[in-house]
């Protein structure tokens, strides 16, 4: 196994620093920050949040997880259980969990970092049609989420670091879907008048 995953890891980093562009200071110091972070998720669920097993049960537990199993980073089902700890709030079998908490956090530190930095402005969209772009692509980022059971950073991020075979086709599919919608974007920049 950890052959299979030096190989898959080497590569996958092989092929992306043969861009000259991913070897810039600020994108490696990103993707370092960001693969940190998705092993301290790992670590924090899987080790620290471990508990051999339920005194009733005993089944295997984790803490503050909404599987009950380890969990690293991800956006889709934490919005999902985010909404639903909101909307039945006094129900005590409801928790912050840890995917609540970082996705929560993302938001929280971008916010923080914007403010700090004097970054932060309001933004719109350029006319009704990029509006109704951004409306279906909303629509199908989130449905493709759900059905995929993650996103870029589920899936993309904390899934292929388990070397898990549903991540590397649902991946490969977030790849493909990225360059064939650019690709439309960019027909759709040349027919602009």
């Amino acid at each position: 196994m950890l052959a299979a995953s030096a190989l898959a890891g080497g590569g996958l980093l092989a092929w992306v620093l043969a861009s000259r562009d991913a070897r810039r200071p600020e994108v490696l110091l990103g993707g370092a920050i960001v693969g940190l972070a998705a092993v301290a998720g790992w670590y924090v669920t899987g080790h620290l949040g471990h508990i051999a097993e339920h005194p009733d049960t005993l089944e295997e537990v984790f803490l503050a997880t909404n599987s009950g199993r380890a969990e690293s980073l991800s956006f889709v089902a934490p919005q999902a259980f985010t909404l639903e700890l909101l909307l039945l709030w006094s129900d005590a079998n409801r928790q912050m969990s840890f995917g609540i908490a970082s996705a929560l956090g993302v938001i929280a530190g971008a916010a923080a970092m914007a403010l700090a930095t004097r970054s932060f402005r309001i933004e719109s969209f350029r006319d009704p049609a990029d509006l109704m772009r951004h409306i279906a692509g909303g629509l199908l980022m989130g449905c493709g989420g759900v059905t995929a059971l993650g996103c870029t950073l589920g899936q993309g991020v904390s899934g292929l670091s388990t070397l898990a075979l549903g991540a590397l086709i649902t991946t490969t599919a977030i790849i493909a879907g990225a360059a064939a919608t650019m690709k439309l974007q960019y027909w759709l920049l040349t027919r602009a008048p």
